[in-house]
């Protein structure tokens, strides 16, 4: 939290390996010394990335992620997945309407600091035509899928994490096998 430094949020997968009700979002108001799972799905949903309006630290965004990995195969990915919001500080979560639903795998999550209305997700999808990187210029009411390059998810359930840069709001960085830059929004990418 920029403000109040007791205050402070965790993004917490849980145990990969099966089902355990330590997944989801955690909140700490004192410092550390206690911990409140104020976002939880199910014991088989975890919190993979986390993002806090640096402008507004009221506003909250969490990737929500299915995973479980067994001997013989890999979970990726749920109905319950995807991406929720809070708007008072973590009290409550709303899942983001207009963003791919069905069965959604990892998700990663910026918000520009140089303008808090643009924020950029990336998703797996079971769909190959609703994964890619998506982008809402109005705060996460409605969004638009910007780019679609298979490159930029291509080992999804190992990456996907974006970071916005601190003062161009045009400019994000993506993390996945190779690391990528955009200059024009995140409609083109360099590696």
């Amino acid at each position: 939290h920029p403000e109040n430094s007791e205050v402070a949020f965790a993004a917490v997968l849980g145990n990969p390996f099966g089902p355990n009700a330590e997944r989801g979002v955690y909140r700490t108001k004192d410092g550390g010394a206690s911990w409140d799972n104020v976002l939880f799905i199910n014991d088989s949903t975890g919190a993979i990335d986390l993002a806090m309006d640096p402008n507004n630290p009221r506003i909250l965004y969490a990737c929500m992620w299915t995973a479980e990995r067994k001997p013989w195969t890999m979970i990726d990915g749920s109905k319950h997945g995807g991406v929720w919001k809070s708007t008072d500080g973590g009290d409550n979560w709303k899942k983001i309407i207009g963003l791919p639903q069905g069965v959604v795998g990892r998700s990663g999550v910026a918000i520009s600091p140089a303008n808090s209305d643009r924020i950029w997700v990336i998703i797996e999808h079971i769909d190959e035509k609703k994964g890619g990187l998506y982008r809402s210029d109005d705060r996460g009411k409605t969004w638009t899928r910007i780019n679609r390059d298979h490159n930029l998810r291509q080992r999804a359930w190992y990456y996907n994490h974006l970071t916005a840069h601190p003062t161009d709001e045009n400019t994000v960085y993506l993390m996945n096998v190779r690391f990528h830059q955009s200059i024009d929004g995140g409609k083109n990418f360099t590696t």
